[in-house]
């Protein structure tokens, strides 16, 4: 038996140079003695539990903004040039491609990246010292834990191997705050993370459980793989796209778990989410436990929204996030905001296959509808704001605006522009650094309920695996190998639950508005639609389809600020992100993404 080590509660950031209100040359973690902390089996799930928590907020909010915000779905709007806001602008350069090493939310992403993977290091190495006999368990479930948190490790290096690729070291080793050295060669950095990762799961799969929604199981450990596979090409440039369709097709035969599609697709979001038969992996969220419930909703939503949904919570609104506008800003001004007869970006002269989030969804999808909720059913309809916005669900008063527009009625547009000519004359295609407060479309993935209904939405757990994303894996491996038909049926099989039955006869074979076929353009079009604001991949999912730097949306690629065009053109330097300075200034051994020296 290995010998006992400290058990290290990690209050520092791994990897790099600590928050300000830290000092590098204090002690900043508490050691407990192993061999008193493991006591007995409740300790060691206590352990494990603990690891779940870190891991989670760091990735619902930093991992996000990371993904989200470079993509064409979602962008961080402000309204004088991207100076007001209490971000000062960090979040717009995500949306611009204009990101450097010194960049703040990356240098915040990389220091809470590493917090989960180095508490895993230190828990497996404890859990692989301890004698499960003296702790009254048996040496099965002891591997059980293990495997779970090996599963949850190679969870958190899949996340930041998505974002910084080869630039990363690769660190298992306990007891140390610093990753140790990358490789000189991204290519070959690449494959050692991508080899490692593969070898994790195979070598974890078979102790973990099966159908645990709030852990790590044996359909999460294939879901990684899969996801992997899925985007071997762009890992380690060769494709697995054959292997990826066969390992998801083994997740969909229940060989990893029970599993299904749900009917209703509110279930996978609801406050019984753990009970949805395509719920893989949810993190236990509870207010006053776990609670990172507020980056659901609140980063769309204005300050005054309760009167809304009838409901007081503690979480304000950010009113800074919007879903890409449909429709440019052409024709005369509206009182309330927008234009009169705004072109579609999906129509001639535009024509474009990204973006355009709202009016891809087709008018008969019963998610295109403005939020409410039935206290007769106890459930609620559709999952956006749009228009004019009233008290109690659109049927009392009239909601204030704030800042640019302080005093007049909110009502949201599809639109993003300086529509009252405060700052910054209209032009026909702004960009979010000139969004009035009621542009853009605002979106309710997860419910919120009135007070009524004694349900706090921050207590949802946060799916973070689902089946849906098995079927469009292998829906898209599909498309690739050239069975068009085959991925539209898989899609259609997840698809169908958003229409009336009459309405699906006649929706089930057209591909939506803006596509004229079912082709790889329509099928990353399902990922965004299916997985909006979500599956925080979609900067991962564009560079899959080589989309993500040349391709074009909205202000993306035209003509704004000033007449700067920001280009839809291959740029090799944004498509993975630099090492953050601070980082590079604390470890010698790490080198810089090649694209940033």
């Amino acid at each position: 038996m290995k010998s006992k080590k400290n058990y290290l509660i990690i209050l520092a950031l791994f990897g790099l140079s600590m928050t300000a209100c830290l000092d590098l040359g204090e002690e900043v973690f508490d050691r407990v003695d192993s061999s008193i902390y493991y006591q007995d089996e409740s300790s060691v799930k206590s352990a494990v539990a603990s690891i779940y928590g870190t891991g989670a907020l760091s990735y619902i909010e930093y991992f996000w903004y990371l993904q989200e915000f470079s993509a064409d779905q979602v962008a961080w709007r402000t309204w004088n040039g991207g100076l007001w806001g209490w971000d000062e602008a960090e979040k717009f350069v995500l949306s611009s491609h204009t990101w450097t090493p010194d960049s703040k939310i990356i240098r915040q992403t990389w220091e809470t990246a590493w917090t989960t993977i180095g508490l895993c290091n230190t828990l497996i190495e404890d859990l692989e010292s301890l004698d499960p006999a003296n702790l009254r368990m048996s040496e099965e479930k002891m591997q059980t834990y293990i495997a779970e948190v090996r599963t949850l490790r190679a969870w958190a290096y899949y996340n930041i191997y998505e974002v910084w690729g080869g630039a990363l070291p690769l660190n298992i080793s306990a007891g140390s705050e610093i990753p140790g050295s990358a490789s000189t060669d991204f290519d070959e950095g690449s494959r050692i993370i991508f080899n490692f990762l593969i070898k994790e799961l195979d070598e974890s799969l078979d102790n973990l459980t099966k159908n645990s929604v709030n852990r790590m199981n044996q359909a999460v450990n294939r879901i990684i793989k899969a996801r992997l596979l899925l985007n071997a090409e762009l890992f380690i440039k060769q494709p697995m796209y054959d292997e990826c369709a066969l390992l998801s097709q083994e997740i969909l035969n229940s060989k990893y778990g029970d599993y299904s599609i749900a009917d209703d697709y509110r279930t996978n979001f609801s406050i019984e989410n753990v009970n949805s038969p395509e719920v893989i992996m949810a993190f236990s969220f509870e207010v006053g436990q776990l609670n990172g419930g507020w980056m659901r909703n609140m980063p769309f939503l204005p300050y005054n929204i309760w009167d809304y949904f009838g409901g007081t919570y503690n979480q304000n609104g950010w009113n800074c996030t919007i879903l890409t506008p449909s429709f440019d800003n052409s024709g005369t001004v509206l009182p309330s905001g927008g234009t009169t007869s705004p072109k579609s970006f999906l129509e001639a002269p535009y024509n474009d296959k990204l973006g355009a989030v709202y009016e891809r969804f087709d008018n008969r999808d019963i998610r295109k509808q403005n939020y409410v909720y039935d206290s007769g059913t106890s459930n609620y309809k559709g999952m956006f704001l749009k228009g004019e916005i009233k008290a109690n669900y659109g049927k009392g008063d009239p909601l204030k605006a704030d800042a640019d527009r302080d005093g007049q009625g909110i009502v949201y547009v599809d639109q993003v522009g300086t529509f009252l000519g405060k700052g910054r004359e209209l032009e026909t295609v702004m960009s979010p650094r000139w969004g009035e407060t009621t542009s853009g479309i605002r979106l309710v993935k997860y419910p919120i309920y009135p007070s009524s209904a004694g349900i706090d939405f921050q207590d949802i757990d946060e799916v973070e695996f689902r089946l849906a994303e098995v079927v469009y894996m292998l829906a898209e491996c599909k498309m690739r190998d050239g069975d068009s038909s085959g991925a539209k049926e898989l899609v259609n099989s997840v698809r169908r639950r958003y229409f009336s039955a009459s309405d699906w006869a006649v929706v089930k074979d057209q591909p939506g508005p803006g596509f004229t076929a079912f082709d790889m353009d329509w099928m990353l079009s399902q990922w965004g639609l299916e997985f909006l604001s979500e599956g925080r991949r979609r900067r991962t999912d564009l560079r899959r389809f080589d989309k993500f730097t040349q391709g074009q949306w909205w202000f993306f690629g035209r003509v704004t600020e000033d007449g700067k065009e920001i280009p839809a053109k291959r740029d090799r330097k944004y498509e993975w992100y630099p090492l953050p300075s601070s980082a590079l200034m604390v470890n010698p051994g790490l080198v810089q993404n090649p694209n940033y020296q």
